[in-house]
């Protein structure tokens, strides 16, 4: 059994190896390549995902039968399936990345020194990217576009629950890849479910592997932070707020924070704590609660919002500190926009936080003091996308405070150099 495990880690380790000695192959080829050419690419993948969409479907339902028979949770099975509009979405992101200005040797600043020398700063890609996800099967079409149009040469770890409709998602990149002239080994796809796959790309390939991205759960999250021998983007959970003040239109409030908790329970941009300002309670808070409960949310409350509703289950600390990730919310009241303040920095994760409010200056500082990474004024928690934002798509949100902060696009997915032109200058003894 020993030797036998061995040989199995022995041939994982080599088969990662050549995955990663194949990415660095392609950054020339990738360094070299025209806009034109990546965004050929991306175009006709796009084209791909739409001709093949029965088939995607097919090894998605065979996907999701497989995840419903290992008891995965909803929240799960919606990040997993795939439909109709959901195949279109993807094909149209790409097409939206390919219609992005490409970031790669695009010049931030320009500034020239006494002495005659000339500086820019010039974008450049990261490098090998890796980026490891759990369940949707989107985020292969997305992550590969976004490495693509940026430069980078990418090597994807989907979960074991997707890998039938991210091969078939792949299929149709590798195609774009082809078409343009491009390596296929651009965009990698780890064809194995593995797990010790994942160890290796955290700690075992820091040769060929420059950054790694997680998009999943808090497990998956916190074990990429803990293994990871290369920088990481990304954020551990999305314990998102709605903040309705005391000046906030009944209807636009109520709007809001359906949307903002029911539209898709399970994204890291749903809202998972609502805070009232006590100031409106008599008119916005048994309304809203109502209008949740309505819709098949369960409310957890403090003792005002139990007292608003019956209905209303006692909230827990623990309760203020949950991504539930579920038709579930916490609900509590506050003594005005600095107690909601102090709230989100008490219990946020610095994702996404929104106030809803017709009061300007109240809206202005909600804005300047959350210390978020995406913070709204009269707009849903569920904005909290690549996409929304006209970035093409994203590879996820990041709560970092250093690179990338928000969703990650095309930009964040470079660095940059400094280029300094002379005409034979020294410097001084």
């Amino acid at each position: 059994m020993t030797d036998t495990h061995t040989a199995d880690a022995t041939a994982l380790a080599t088969q990662m190896a050549a995955l990663g000695r194949a990415a660095v192959g392609c950054r020339e080829a990738l360094a070299q390549s025209s806009t034109d050419q990546r965004n050929q690419a991306l175009l006709t993948a796009a084209a791909q995902i739409r001709a093949r969409r029965p088939e995607i479907l097919e090894a998605n339902r065979q996907d999701m039968e497989a995840a419903r028979a290992r008891g995965l949770s909803s929240a799960m099975l919606d990040r997993l399936q795939l439909d109709d509009k959901r195949v279109e979405s993807m094909a149209k992101g790409l097409q939206d990345i390919a219609a992005l200005a490409d970031p790669v040797g695009s010049v931030s600043a320009e500034w020239s020194r006494p002495n005659g020398m000339v500086i820019q700063r010039v974008r450049v890609p990261l490098g090998v990217i890796g980026i490891i996800y759990e369940s949707r099967p989107n985020v292969t079409a997305d992550a590969g576009a976004l490495c693509l149009k940026s430069g980078n040469p990418v090597i994807l770890r989907g979960g074991s629950e997707s890998r039938r409709s991210s091969a078939a998602i792949h299929e149709c990149l590798v195609h774009g890849l082809e078409s343009a002239g491009l390596p296929q080994a651009c965009i990698q796809l780890v064809p194995t479910a593995d797990r010790a796959a994942v160890g290796l790309m955290l700690s075992g390939m820091t040769e060929y592997i420059n950054v790694i991205v997680p998009r999943g759960g808090r497990s998956l999250v916190e074990r990429v932070q803990a293994e990871a021998r290369v920088p990481v983007i990304g954020h551990l959970e999305g314990i998102c707020h709605v903040y309705v003040d005391r000046d906030a239109n009944v209807e636009m409030a109520r709007r809001i924070v359906l949307n903002a908790k029911m539209r898709r329970t399970g994204i890291c941009g749903s809202a998972e704590t609502l805070l009232v300002d006590r100031a409106g309670a008599a008119t916005h808070l048994a309304g809203l609660i109502e209008a949740l409960i309505d819709a098949g949310c369960e409310v957890r409350g403090d003792a005002d919002a139990q007292r608003a509703d019956a209905r209303v289950k006692p909230a827990t600390e623990e309760d203020w500190r949950t991504e539930y990730l579920d038709a579930i919310i916490s609900v509590r009241v506050v003594d005005g926009v600095d107690a909601a303040i102090e709230h989100i920095a008490r219990y946020g994760s610095a994702h996404t936080e929104a106030i809803v409010t017709d009061n300007t200056a109240t809206a202005e500082r909600f804005l300047r003091r959350v210390d978020s990474a995406i913070v709204l004024h009269n707009a849903s928690t569920q904005f909290a996308d690549g996409g929304e934002f006209g970035m093409g798509a994203e590879i996820g949100i990041s709560t970092d405070r250093f690179h990338a902060r928000g969703p990650v696009g095309v930009e964040q997915l470079t660095s940059y150099k400094y280029v300094v032109r002379g005409a034979g200058q020294v410097r001084p003894g």
